[in-house]
């Protein structure tokens, strides 16, 4: 059977469906292929245990206004939150670190006031940025007036920061997390919360250079905030209402590529079970390594271009950890467990666990960011349950010895622990619990490495490097082919950005 469409989308995750909606209210013939039997991809509710369902990516924090509203998403079903959850940074004996967005209890006066200075700075050079998360960032060579224009305006928004704001922006913009918290606070949790919004994700620690400005003045940037569930149902309903095509249990097994007259040119695709479908360009939203050697094929690729990708750095840290409970769970001194809690007690204990990693070990003393997305979306549980949800860090996709069942329940053993610590009686309310580890995640998710960011969120992987040169504008060098996921400009989380500037690529 053979069908034709303008763009064929692989993959209906948020990126995905985002770029394919755009398209589509452009007037494109859209289809959009979903390997899995439902879209959302990270973001989509899975059901864990019977009767307890959650994704992955437990929480939208700073998905964009103008996606929002050129969507028409509100009218689709995703509600935005009022206000950012709080954070808290969890003490052992009940006395935690609270913060919510601009100011911080729990910690000295000095420290509050020092925040105040902190968030205010960061904040504005956070908005000096956020123009630019949904531009294509232009190849170095400026090979054309517009990529001019998009450099010019760069330079102008970090000039109109002032002398002072520009050289402190400038002097810090590759500074390692740790020496930049360091500089203004002196307590510890307070410093380790501070770490995590640039580290999360990622395979770095507060000591490694590179990690502390860009990923959190990205994660500054958003306005809209919800339960992925709310958004991944609203940005379906907005891509078929747009004209789209949503096809789940659709696997691409391979993007045609032929030859002509003047070279190469994507054609296509074909299915896992056998149906070729035409296009006049096929826009992946899968991560660049499954991308370029699994569907397009190295023997397309010049050996300079795949060797480059070939070196990017896509070994995920992150684990996650789902609990069934029976009840709400109480955490010792919170009268409530909303917003985000952090079981990082100093920037040490980060690091420390980074180090077990990165030697391809498990952390002795696990670090993560706990969530009851249940609180938010009451369809996550039966009425009296809930779900906990919690990114465990710094556990490696290589682990040395290797993943098995007894591997996994040891890792997920040692997170509970860790929980218990500070939810003494969260042992007795767990019915199921279920740990994915980085392996687990490119398994079920088709994600390479299992990073959540499709490859490293760094300065060297980043703007018009991103993924890397000849790719970086969201065009590939096969003709016809584009990228629009996690792993292109600007980077991952759920934000839509990379679907929306893909698209806007393409509709040149």
């Amino acid at each position: 059977m053979t069908h034709r469409y303008d763009s064929i989308v692989i993959g209906a995750g948020h990126n995905g469906l985002v770029c394919a909606t755009y398209l589509a209210r452009a007037g494109q013939k859209v289809l959009v292929l979903e390997a899995s039997d439902s879209p959302g991809g990270l973001a989509a509710s899975r059901e864990f245990h019977a009767g307890f369902r959650a994704p992955v990516a437990h929480s939208v924090n700073h998905f964009s206004m103008r996606i929002f509203r050129d969507l028409a998403l509100e009218s689709h079903g995703f509600k935005s939150a009022a206000e950012l959850p709080r954070t808290v940074g969890l003490g052992p004996d009940g006395r935690h670190v609270v913060l919510k967005k601009s100011s911080v209890a729990g910690v000295s006066a000095k420290d509050a006031d020092a925040y105040g200075r902190f968030y205010r700075l960061m904040q504005r050079f956070a908005d000096a940025q956020a123009p630019f998360w949904l531009k294509t960032m232009p190849r170095a060579s400026l090979g054309s007036l517009a990529d001019l224009a998009t450099f010019g305006q760069i330079g102008l928004k970090l000039r109109l920061l002032g002398r002072a704001d520009l050289r402190e922006f400038m002097r810090i913009a590759a500074l390692p997390a740790r020496d930049l918290v360091d500089e203004y606070f002196d307590d510890e949790r307070l410093k380790a919360m501070l770490c995590w919004d640039a580290l999360i994700g990622s395979k770095m620690a507060p000591r490694s250079p590179n990690s502390a400005v860009l990923p959190m003045l990205y994660r500054m940037s958003g306005e809209h905030r919800g339960s992925p569930g709310s958004l991944v149902g609203a940005l379906h309903a907005a891509a078929i209402a747009a004209g789209a095509e949503v096809r789940t249990g659709a696997a691409v097994e391979r993007i045609r590529v032929q030859a002509n007259q003047h070279g190469l040119v994507v054609r296509g695709v074909s299915l896992a079970g056998g149906e070729s479908i035409d296009a006049d360009r096929v826009v992946s939203s899968a991560d660049p390594q499954t991308t370029f050697f699994r569907l397009a094929g190295v023997e397309h690729l010049e050996i300079e271009f795949t060797n480059r990708v070939r070196r990017l750095r896509c070994d995920g840290y992150v684990a996650k950890l789902h609990l069934a409970l029976s009840g709400l769970p109480g955490f010792r001194g919170l009268e409530h467990p909303g917003g985000r809690l952090l079981i990082a007690p100093q920037m040490d204990a980060i690091e420390f666990a980074y180090d077990d990693a990165k030697y391809g070990a498990c952390p002795d003393q696990p670090v993560m960011e706990i969530v009851i997305p249940s609180l938010d979306d009451a369809s996550l549980a039966a009425p009296g349950q809930h779900v906990l949800s919690a990114h465990v860090l710094y556990v490696p996709y290589r682990l040395k010895g290797g993943w098995d069942e007894a591997a996994r329940e040891a890792m997920r053993e040692r997170a509970i622990d860790a929980i218990e610590r500070y939810a003494p009686k969260i042992r007795d309310q767990i019915i199921h619990a279920e740990l994915l580890t980085p392996l687990d995640l490119e398994q079920q998710f088709r994600v390479t490495g299992g990073h959540w960011h499709h490859t490293e969120f760094a300065l060297d992987q980043a703007l018009m490097m991103r993924p890397t040169y000849e790719a970086a504008q969201y065009r590939t060098p096969l003709p016809g082919l584009y990228l629009c996921g996690a792993g292109c400009h600007p980077a991952g989380d759920l934000t839509g950005a990379p679907g929306h500037n893909a698209a806007r690529e393409i509709l040149k």
